[in-house]
C-alpha cells in the first residue's frame, strides 16, 4: 500500500470525505474544518491511502512579541489504529517539522499524555529526554 503525505489547505475539504476512524477524536465537521484550513498560522498534513485519509498532524505556528523563536506547536498527530507502526505518523511529523523550518520557526514542541507509550516513543526519537510541567485546562 502507497502511502501519500500531503499538506491539505483551502480547497481541500473533499479529501475528509473519507477519514478513517480513529484519525480524529471527533468526526470531522464541515464548517470548523474549512475555518480551520482558512486560519493563518494553522496548518495541517494527512496521511492518504487509497483516498483515504489514514493519518494526520495538526500545527500551530507561535509567534512571540519578546524576541523569543517562532515556534511551530504540533497539535495532534494521530493514525488509524489499523496502520500504526508502519513510520506513517513519523513520517507525518517529519513533513510537519521540514514545513515548519521552512516557515521560519526556530523550535518545535508537543506535548502527550504520560501513558501514551508509542508517543512517547516517537517524540523522543527525536529529540532530547521529555521535560516536565503541568497543563490546565481553564473552561471558558
Amino acid at each position: 500500500m502507497t502511502v501519500e503525505i500531503r499538506y491539505v489547505g483551502p480547497g481541500d475539504e473533499g479529501l475528509f470525505d473519507r477519514v478513517a476512524p480513529d484519525v480524529f477524536d471527533h468526526p470531522v465537521e464541515r464548517r470548523q474544518l474549512t475555518h480551520y484550513l482558512a486560519s493563518p498560522g494553522h496548518h495541517l498534513m494527512v496521511a492518504l491511502a487509497n483516498g483515504e485519509i489514514v493519518g494526520q498532524v495538526a500545527a500551530v505556528v507561535h509567534r512571540h512579541p519578546d524576541g523569543r523563536p517562532t515556534e511551530l506547536y504540533i497539535d495532534e498527530v494521530a493514525v488509524a489504529p489499523a496502520l500504526q507502526r508502519q513510520g506513517i505518523a513519523r513520517r507525518l511529523l517529519d513533513a510537519m517539522l521540514a514545513f515548519g523550518k521552512e516557515l521560519g520557526c526556530q523550535e518545535a514542541w508537543v506535548g502527550t499524555e504520560p501513558g501514551n507509550v508509542p508517543a512517547k516513543y516517537l517524540y523522543e526519537s527525536r529529540s532530547a529526554p521529555a521535560e516536565t510541567f503541568s497543563m490546565y485546562v481553564l473552561r471558558l
